[in-house]
């Protein structure tokens, strides 16, 4: 038994195999994942039943394991921030989030450089997020 907080061994596996510049996609549970991500991307079902998990709580548990350098989000149709955006930039302080309109989103969802991809139960709208992997400094040696 592992004492780190992320414990899922198909996640593990995936960011263990990326690198800085990968790319995950965290989904709500109205995402097209089989269509709108990359089919190389590991992919990771964890809809069980509706807000069970939610996207803030995978978030959260993927802060403590890799070095997060950006983090794209998508807007509603009329360019609004949707009300989750709060939550994203309490769980990522000092990470912009760079807003993009739908169909820009999946975009990059489908490029090659979506290592993870992971469906929740979310069931609030607008509520996906692409974080980049940032790096992880050396050790100082003395």
């Amino acid at each position: 038994m592992l004492k780190y907080r992320l414990l899922h061994p198909e996640v593990l596996r995936a960011l263990g195999e990326a690198g800085h510049g990968a790319r995950i996609l965290i989904a709500d549970g109205n995402y097209p994942l089989i269509t709108r991500s990359y089919a190389g991307a590991h992919r990771v079902y964890l809809n069980f039943a509706p807000d069970l998990l939610s996207v803030t709580d995978v978030l959260g548990v993927l802060t403590t394991a890799i070095p997060i350098e950006s983090a794209h989000t998508m807007v509603t149709d009329s360019g609004e921030e949707p009300p989750i955006f709060e939550d994203f930039r309490r769980i990522l302080p000092g990470v912009d989030l760079e807003p993009l309109e739908r169909h820009s989103f999946y975009e990059i969802a489908r490029g090659q450089d979506l290592a993870l991809a992971i469906a929740t139960g979310e069931s609030r709208t607008y509520a996906n997020i692409i974080l980049t992997i940032g790096v992880v400094q050396p050790a100082t040696r003395t």
